[in-house]
This record gives C-alpha cells, structure tokens and sequence, in this order.
C-alpha cells in the first residue's frame, strides 16, 4: 500500500470571525445612544409656590467671593454658629441661597455643605429665570 502524503492546512478562516465583530459592532451601534439618553418619562408639572424673602434667610456670595447674611458680611465660621443657634431654636424659615454667576464655585458649595451638614434640608437656590 502506497502511503498518501498529507498537507497541513495553514489557512485560517476568518470569514465568520469578520461577521460576529460586524453583527457585535451593529449592536453596539444601535444600543449605546439609548444608554446615554436613558428612558422617556412623562413628568409630573406642579405649580411651585414662591417663597417670601421676608420670611426666609437669605445667604448672598457676591462677585468678590464675600458671604453675606441678609446684608451683613459674615464668615463660614459665623454662618455655622448662627445656623446652630437657628437649628436650636427650631425656627424653619427656610434658607435662599443666591451667588454670583462669576464666583468660584467652590466657595459656593463650601456653604451649601455647612448648612447640610447642620442637617438642614429647608434650602433653595435663587435663580434668575431664563429669557425665551
């Protein structure tokens, strides 16, 4: 008997390895921008009542970086000591927060974190309605 000589194959198919990463990259394609947009929900409107600068503390950050209570310039260590003797005292006007566009905004969320920190969750910022 005459012994047949047998080849290796060396060829690699990659055919079907090109349609699985086509197939996966379709995928993908079509799935991530509803990963970054997220669900559609119909929200619920209200009808948000304004509150009384008279009947509220009202915490400005000028320009300049300056606290103000009401319109007497304070410190962040004289706003902790007020806000506890307020939180003592149990009076619950609540507190507006308002600051310059300009202003370094760590500075801002510094105070933010004194009065939550104190547990006071009666705050708002004050915002200037945008133009339409």
């Amino acid at each position: 008997m005459k012994k047949g000589k047998y080849t290796s194959l060396s060829e690699i198919n990659v055919t079907s390895l090109v349609d699985v990463t086509l197939v996966l990259l379709i995928v993908f394609m079509i799935t991530a921008p509803l990963l970054k947009s997220g669900m559609k929900v119909d929200l619920p409107q209200t009808v948000a009542k304004e509150i009384d600068p008279d009947k509220s503390i009202v915490l400005t950050v000028n320009k300049s970086g300056k606290l103000f209570w009401q319109k007497e310039e304070i410190s962040i260590a004289v706003l902790r000591e007020r806000l506890q003797k307020r939180q003592i005292s149990n009076r619950l006007e609540p507190i507006l927060l308002q600051g310059d566009k300009e202003v370094y905004y760590g500075y801002v969320i510094e105070v933010m974190d004194v009065i939550k920190e104190l547990g006071i969750g009666n705050m708002g910022l004050v915002l200037k309605p945008r133009q339409r």
